[in-house]
């Protein structure tokens, strides 16, 4: 299990260097220039040579990417061109919001999803199977920006019970997790819906193993056989979905959070890049691509933990 984990973790810091550099070579040849963008189309060349030359963008591509790549080594990902601040601290900023979204939107989905899918395998074949799936096919097509929209009109608009957009912080616990439920419920709904249809998939399969029928021929009733037995061996597969869900709501909630005025990773990727502000584009999506290669290698190790099969 150890050498595991030290492969693994080699792995993911190899896997970490590559995506540096392609994040860095994909911005960089993205048409425009910074400067030309801060200064404008009547800016002279003097004046714009000048401000190449103190953002570093007068130097070679691969010592470009030697001093950034080395900086975030150190944790330092640079300054900002249009806000002149450092780059890590926007992105812990805009994490303070992003974060706890994700994790919210993630643990509401489990929630909805694990008792909709053991019902729907427990009685497969039935009117209830069939009618909870012809529902998650619903939620699965849904678009998650029409729906934040009907949430909004409905509990903030109508009953006024929730905000309809933006975030207070932190100083107020209390507000700050009001204005992230709606959010939370809206990129959920997809997400819950492919969990719970995974999750069912998953446990029709298992229950048709022969140590189901034994433990059902011990005396198990069915409720007892799927929970303590089919469940555990389904959660491979929903592990793996749970850890695609989970960097898929960190990574792309930009829509949802332009709907609620929220400031999180995602809105300061899609000003960034319409700011034309590159190093703020390069040191949020390493920050994302990390998260989702620490997360896959957290989903990794808790396949061992789940089936005692894979230690070997």
């Amino acid at each position: 299990m150890l050498r595991y984990v030290i492969r693994r973790l080699i792995s993911l810091g190899l896997s970490l260097l590559l995506a540096s550099a392609l994040i860095f070579s994909v911005v960089e040849l993205v048409p425009g220039d910074p400067a030309s963008f801060m200064l404008g189309t009547g800016a002279q060349p003097e004046t714009l040579a000048a401000l190449r030359r103190q953002m570093g963008l007068d130097l070679p591509l691969p010592l470009r990417y030697l001093h950034w790549v080395g900086g975030v080594a150190t944790g330092d990902l640079g300054h900002s061109f249009t806000y002149k601040t450092p780059v890590a601290g926007m992105i812990l900023d805009r994490m303070q919001v992003s974060l706890p979204l994700a994790l919210l939107a993630l643990a509401l989905a489990v929630l909805v999803a694990l008792p909709i899918g053991m019902f729907a395998a427990a009685r497969r074949g039935r009117a209830g199977d069939t009618a909870i799936m012809a529902t998650v096919q619903i939620g699965i097509a849904l678009p998650n920006f029409w729906f934040a929209m009907l949430l909004v009109l409905l509990f903030a608009v109508n009953l006024r019970w929730l905000p309809a957009g933006g975030f207070p912080g932190w100083d107020h616990p209390g507000a700050a997790l009001k204005s992230l439920l709606l959010p939370a419920v809206a990129l959920a709904l997809p997400q819950a819906a492919i969990l719970a249809r995974v999750l069912r998939s998953a446990l029709v399969d298992t229950l048709g193993q022969d140590y189901i029928r034994t433990a059902r021929a011990k005396g198990l009733s069915a409720g007892q056989a799927l929970r303590r037995h089919a469940l555990r061996n389904a959660l491979i597969p929903v592990l793996t979905i749970l850890g695609m869900q989970f960097s898929f709501l960190l990574a792309g909630a930009i829509i949802i959070e332009n709907v609620f005025y929220l400031p999180g990773l995602g809105r300061l990727i899609f000003q960034a890049i319409t700011q034309r502000d590159l190093i703020v584009v390069q040191g949020a999506v390493l920050v994302l691509v990390a998260a989702v290669i620490v997360v896959t290698f957290l989903v990794d190790l808790s396949y061992a933990l789940v089936d005692p099969r894979l230690r070997a």
